[in-house]
């Protein structure tokens, strides 16, 4: 190991430019985890909450027991949203193990940002299950775009075995007051092939709001 180089990839990683830190990261993923985990853990809890984020970038690219639990203490003590929903990106790269805390974190933390980050996750993972119950919840945020976040992920359940429970919420959603909730629940319902869907479509298609009308009219072309 080149002891000058580490101090180099030390100093861009405290204080370097953008480039300069994903430059350290990226290089450091090539390190034995022995001597990057520790580093990349000392700056996690730099004051400069760039470095920290960085820092957890780089403790996702080290998938051992140590960088994890580095991870889930993180998480528990962070305050920043950006940062936070770094840790939760980089926690999911650890597969299940990481799905009850991604659920536990979304439950506590009503940041936009760590809210959409965790849905669009949990899109990406097989646990339809935790998604439901994380969906049921955006549902109610009230911030429009991660409600909206949350309608669209209902699309992803139509795929599987909880089509159903997804087609009752966007059931209601279709009928919603406000015409983005509608927009979004018709742009969810053009992934769906269950016979339900399509009389809520053509409905859909007849929207006072031409928005709407689009993306409902969007299942014919699919």
């Amino acid at each position: 190991m080149n002891v000058d180089r580490l101090a180099q990839l030390e100093s861009w990683l405290r204080s370097g430019a953008i480039d300069q830190r994903k430059k350290a990261i990226d290089e450091l993923a090539g390190f034995p985890s022995d001597i990057a985990v520790p580093l990349l853990q000392r700056f996690s809890t730099d004051p400069d909450f760039l470095c920290r984020r960085f820092a957890v970038m780089g403790l996702g690219n080290h998938r051992t027991e140590a960088s994890f639990q580095a991870l889930r203490t993180l998480l528990e003590n962070e305050q920043d949203d950006n940062v936070l929903a770094e840790i939760a990106n980089a926690l999911f790269d650890f597969g299940d193990a990481s799905i009850p805390l991604l659920q536990q974190l979304f439950e506590r933390n009503r940041h936009w940002l760590t809210r959409q980050t965790i849905l669009s996750i949990l899109m990406e993972s097989d646990q339809d299950d935790v998604l439901l119950a994380v969906i049921r919840e955006a549902l109610l945020d009230e911030t429009q775009t991660v409600k909206e976040t949350a309608i669209l992920a209902l699309g992803q359940l139509l795929k599987g075995p909880l089509q159903q429970e997804a087609l009752d919420l966007l059931e209601s959603l279709a009928e919603a007051d406000f015409w983005r909730d509608r927009w979004r629940a018709a742009t969810a319902l053009t992934l769906a092939t269950d016979p339900r869907a399509k009389p809520m479509l053509a409905k859909l298609q007849q929207d006072e709001n031409h928005y709407v009308v689009a993306a409902a009219l969007d299942s014919a072309l699919r």
